[in-house]
């Protein structure tokens, strides 16, 4: 899971911002002064191969990330952030764990067009849902609405898609971390993808070439289509070739064969969510029949 820190990782490596070190999971940090290490920007070299629209992604201190919405949602509402469970500002989940309405007050960096320059931060005033079991998602409310922001930052939110995206689909993984853009191909589905004690269930499975993720493009949003809608979202690679470590997720299929995919990379659903959306369209009810989401124990 690519989640980048400044200091000791979880695995016990180092991984730094300034360089494109191998992924890795990392305790959070929760005093992060990688927000200052954002500000510079990419070099014009950089800018000048971002293709990809990155307005309505979002740099946290040590992911990347969204500002999305479910459908067509009152643009007085609240704005929601999309990230991965793993990237909370709190210890990881733990296998089974679910979080759910939990105060937070977590800066998002809104990025423009190019990825050049940071617009504004904004900041969250509660984490309404964040897992590491089945899927890996993490779900803020923020203290601005859709409204405000867009007046202020000229920022619409990308859409969730509310159907299971499809093998063979062209897709971008969009890092507001690194301001940089993976595109490949949706592989295949993975029945059960493990990683140490984590589970994720019907993982989306990248093509071979063109997303080979790194730290710190945990969170970001898998785009596909013109309309710029978001099918999954980015969370882990094997690293290394190792088998269900920490770094080097397995696949487990229906039988319980185990397959090991060095350098392949992974992404969770998303449109579990419209499943337990209540009639707001930005809170979760996971008491909802058909919901989907894990729910806590």
């Amino acid at each position: 899971m690519q989640l980048v820190t400044i200091a000791k990782s979880f695995l016990g490596l180092v991984i730094l911002p300034c360089s494109l070190a191998a992924p890795a999971l990392a305790i959070p940090l929760r005093d992060s002064s990688a927000y200052e290490m954002l500000s510079d920007g990419p070099t014009d070299s950089e800018v000048s191969v971002n293709t990809q629209n990155f307005l309505g992604t979002v740099a946290l201190s040590n992911c990347s990330g969204a500002l999305v919405q479910f459908g067509e949602t009152d643009p007085t509402s609240p704005a929601l952030v999309l990230t991965n469970g793993h990237c909370v500002e709190r210890q990881l989940p733990q296998p089974g764990e679910v979080l759910v309405n939990i105060p937070s007050r977590r800066a998002f960096n809104l990025l423009d067009r190019a990825a050049r320059n940071v617009l504004g931060t904004v900041n969250a005033k509660t984490m309404l849902y964040a897992t590491m079991t089945d899927t890996d998602v993490a779900l803020y409310l923020l203290d601005l609405t859709y409204e405000e922001i867009k007046d202020q930052y000229g920022i619409d939110p990308l859409t969730v898609t509310d159907q299971k995206p499809v093998t063979g689909t062209p897709i971008s993984i969009v890092s507001g971390y690194w301001r940089r853009t993976y595109s490949c191909t949706i592989d295949g589905f993975v029945p059960e993808l493990r990683e140490d004690g984590w589970i994720f269930r019907d993982a989306i499975r990248y093509s071979a070439d063109g997303c080979a993720v790194i730290g710190g493009t945990s969170g970001a949003p898998i785009i596909a289509g013109s309309d710029r809608t978001i099918v999954g979202i980015n969370n882990t690679i094997n690293e290394n070739g190792a088998r269900c470590t920490r770094n080097n997720p397995c696949e487990v299929d229906r039988t319980g064969n185990i397959v090991v995919r060095k350098g392949i990379g992974y992404g969770e659903q998303v449109y579990w969510f419209h499943s337990c959306l209540d009639s707001s369209g930005i809170a979760v009810d996971l008491q909802k029949p058909g919901c989907l989401l894990p729910k806590p124990k």
